[in-house]
């Protein structure tokens, strides 16, 4: 491991290129006789490696061959009883393993690998307890509707139920936190069904899928090409496709309602980057001048450095967001589920807008928004029928000046002065300036996440990576880790991925800090250390009367005497004048490395909207709570 690395931040949008749209029911079940001429391809593709590569003879190789097969070049987990045959085949697979320190973590570095690469990401665990720790990453994966295929060793079948050893209900612990689940007990079709749940967990509205794979099953000799069965695979890719396309006379009734608007506003969500739509949604809000704000899980999704950009919206959304959404007449929302903290009450929010909803998921549509204008597809497809279905921009010139005004009226700011303690947004705003625009950002969860939200300027799709919906702290370090793996395998090993942490979130995954040392993975983790949990403290002041029980640490460690005990670069910082040295001396270490920052312990995010609140009555300051 060497000190220095050459500094080459071109950015490369291969990503931008891959991906796609959204799903079905959280059982994954809806049919689609429509055949895609991709999807064609692909078969050719598969048969003709098949061919190439010859038969598999156990069900643990045919495992292997459908993760080749499907294009998977790398996977994160932990080896175990129950999945050892499957390791077996993978050691003379192409597939990479990544062995992470803990299952919960190979779950959030599959996650991240794939939001980063667009394709979905897959881990590895054991049955029993290998299983059950993989439970967390699932259901954050779920919540975000994020790709990602986990794999489970199981008992041998003809023990299950018998409380063996390691046993666990893996489906049944799965079904409500999976898009898809299967159980594999046919060592013939295993492989197809290994692949039909890696195509399930990317398609349509996309999602974590998960096979179980009994131990004998694995072990059990197959039939020669049995994995590659076309009558399984072509069955299972014609299931759950959907047209991306919308009504289109509720597109010319969308059209007419934008047409005739006067105070119009874009609320582009993670599904317009989920959906690879950046581009399309992009040129449709500056086609038509419409100012756009964006969900935390849509940052990226529109260049937030663009004068129609208004930045996230919600509960510590700026304030100029949280104003276009409660005033306008007409909100185009894309992509998103409208989840609580960006609506804050339902009855306050964007009281009186026609709302057009931009869906791949019809079970989304009304949901918890009314939608006036409902448009079941794909984020791009039905954005481009939109936009070719209206025929004059609205007039919306004084709407824009009113949101300019608002811009100014109601910046991010904090106030840092002489001999005060080192301020967290300002470490966020060195690490953006030192920074090229492709860095890949990932985030634990506390009051850093939201300061990374606010204080960086993202304009690329596929540069954020945070836990969003289940709120996971100590998400931040293994998404680091599959960030920087998926960067790695598109060729982008000098793009940079930066990873904020706090203390307490940071302490939940440290331990990844051992595989990132392994793998030499060039990652550099902020340390946000307020030695508190710095959200509970704060909404401890705001609503519990300053009672801070159990989220005041008397103690830390010192997070850069650890990393370097890992075998880590470790640095610590207290003074704001070292801050800008520091985080180029971080970002040139060749290897992975941990920023200790002790910031300032009281410091609160704003603004904030409270639980249930409207979203036009954000607090900018303690006093307005």
């Amino acid at each position: 491991m060497t000190d220095a690395k050459p500094r080459h931040r071109e950015y490369t949008d291969e990503t931008a290129s891959r991906g796609a749209a959204a799903d079905s029911t959280d059982d994954g079940i809806a049919r689609n006789d429509e055949s895609d001429p991709r999807q064609e391809e692909t078969n050719q593709d598969r048969s003709h490696e098949t061919d190439d590569d010859g038969p598999v003879s156990t069900g643990a190789e045919a495992i292997a061959r459908a993760l080749e097969a499907s294009g998977v070049e790398s996977a994160f987990g932990i080896q175990g009883g129950a999945i050892m045959p499957v390791y077996d085949a993978l050691a003379s697979s192409s597939v990479r393993h990544v062995t992470m320190a803990h299952e919960q973590a190979a779950a959030h570095a599959a996650d991240a690998y794939g939001v980063v690469a667009g394709e979905p990401g897959v881990c590895l665990a054991t049955s029993g307890p290998g299983a059950t720790n993989l439970v967390t990453g699932i259901a954050d994966a779920k919540m975000d509707s994020d790709a990602m295929l986990a794999l489970t060793g199981q008992v041998p079948r003809d023990l299950v139920g018998n409380d063996a050893f390691q046993e666990t209900d893996t489906i049944g612990v799965t079904r409500p936190i999976t898009k898809y689940n299967a159980f594999a007990d046919d060592p013939n079709t295993i492989g197809a069904v290994v692949e039909d749940a890696f195509r399930r967990a990317g398609c349509d509205r996309q999602g974590p899928t998960l096979v179980d794979l009994p131990k004998d099953v694995s072990l059990a000799d197959v039939d020669e090409h049995a994995e590659f069965d076309d009558t399984t695979s072509t069955e299972a890719r014609s299931d759950g496709e959907r047209n991306p396309r919308a009504d289109p006379d509720g597109v010319e009734a969308a059209a007419r309602a934008i047409e005739s608007a006067e105070r119009p506003v874009c609320l582009f969500g993670g599904g317009v980057v989920a959906a690879d739509a950046s581009d399309v949604a992009t040129t449709f809000a500056r086609t038509y001048e419409i100012p756009v704000t964006t969900t935390m899980p849509g940052l990226g999704s529109f260049p937030e450095d663009d004068e129609l950009a208004l930045s996230f919206a919600g509960m510590h959304g700026t304030g100029y967001a949280n104003m276009a959404i409660t005033h306008t007449d007409c909100l185009i929302a894309v992509g998103t589920r409208f989840d609580d903290r960006l609506t804050g009450g339902i009855d306050t929010f964007a009281p009186e807008a026609d709302v057009i909803h931009v869906d791949i998921d019809p079970a989304e549509i009304s949901k918890n928004v009314h939608a006036d204008y409902p448009l079941v597809g794909d984020a791009g497809a039905v954005l481009e029928q939109v936009s070719a279905a209206i025929e004059s921009p609205p007039a919306a010139e004084d709407w824009r000046t009113q949101c300019t005004e608002w811009k100014e009226t109601y910046p991010l700011t904090y106030a840092m002065n002489d001999h005060e303690p080192l301020k967290p947004q300002f470490v966020v705003e060195a690490f953006d300036a030192a920074t090229a625009d492709d860095t890949i950002v990932t985030t634990g969860v506390g009051q850093h996440q939201m300061w990374a939200c606010q204080f960086w300027t993202f304009t690329e799709p596929r540069t954020w990576v945070s836990s969003h919906g289940l709120g996971t702290m100590g998400y931040g370090l293994p998404a680091a880790i599959g960030a920087r793996i998926a960067a790695d395998e598109a060729g982008e090993t000098d793009r940079d991925v930066v990873c904020f942490e706090g203390d307490g979130s940071f302490l939940m995954t440290i331990q990844e800090l051992s595989v990132a040392v392994r793998e030499n993975l060039d990652v550099t983790i902020a340390v946000l250390n307020n030695e508190h949990i710095g959200m509970v403290r704060q909404w401890q002041d705001a609503f519990f009367e300053g009672r801070r029980m159990a989220s005041e640490y008397d103690w830390v460690p010192a997070f850069d005497t650890l990393a370097e005990a890992f075998g880590a670069r470790g640095f610590r910082v207290d003074d704001r004048d070292d801050v800008p040295a520091t985080v180029e001396a971080a970002l040139d270490y060749d290897g992975p490395s941990v920023i200790d920052f002790h910031v300032d312990p009281e410091e609160n995010v704003l603004p904030m909207v409270p639980s249930g609140g409207a979203n036009g009555q954000f607090a900018l300051s303690e006093d307005h709570l």
